[in-house]
């Protein structure tokens, strides 16, 4: 078990949109919070962004501490991406979103990524040679992009933390923790 301090002075960058899976926004930021880490929710624009729930039905909104254009990789010391089916859609489609996550990954610091979320990570050439995880639609894209997919509750390469869906946030968020504190790979 981590300690409650072992992410203090840390600062971890959530990218996400509208359509964000609320329950992975939510549970992975109070994780690494908890732990003692800092947070900035970075979008595609200021103001807030809709989460869902079950991907369908509204949820809450949440404010957009800085817009991903205007962020630097070097302001972090690790990248959550949480899901949902059009959050990472609409990020995939954002060269700036792109080009976050593209230079954030030539860093080596820690990458947490869950159900969807791969699909940003597939837009920016970040998955070749790297075995992961996501949700069962995403996986034939991996596998594309040249990456290994298994189907784990939690994978972790070299930094890089996966998970599939809602019901692997348990572990996922105990290894998010673990793999932040650790710091670059």
């Amino acid at each position: 078990m981590m300690s409650q301090h072992a992410l203090t002075g840390k600062h971890v960058a959530i990218l996400a949109t509208d359509g964000v899976e609320q329950v992975e926004l939510v549970q992975p930021r109070a994780a690494v919070e908890g732990a003692g880490a800092t947070t900035e929710l970075l979008s595609l624009r200021s103001g807030t962004v809709q989460a869902m729930n079950h991907d369908v039905e509204p949820g809450d909104t949440f404010t957009v501490d800085r817009t991903v254009a205007e962020a630097s990789p070097d302001d972090y010391d690790a990248l959550l991406l949480p899901g949902g089916t059009t959050n990472p859609d609409k990020l995939r489609q954002d060269a700036a979103a792109v080009g976050f996550v593209k230079e954030f990954v030539a860093t080596g610091k820690p990458i947490g990524v869950i159900c969807h979320g791969p699909w940003t990570l597939v837009e920016a050439d970040a998955v070749r040679g790297r075995t992961l995880t996501s949700y069962p639609s995403v996986r034939t894209d991996i596998r594309n992009a040249g990456g290994t997919v298994v189907d784990e509750a939690v994978v972790t390469d070299n930094g890089l933390v996966s998970s599939r869906n809602p019901d692997d946030l348990p572990a996922f968020c105990a290894k998010i923790v673990e793999e932040f504190a650790e710091g670059e790979h």
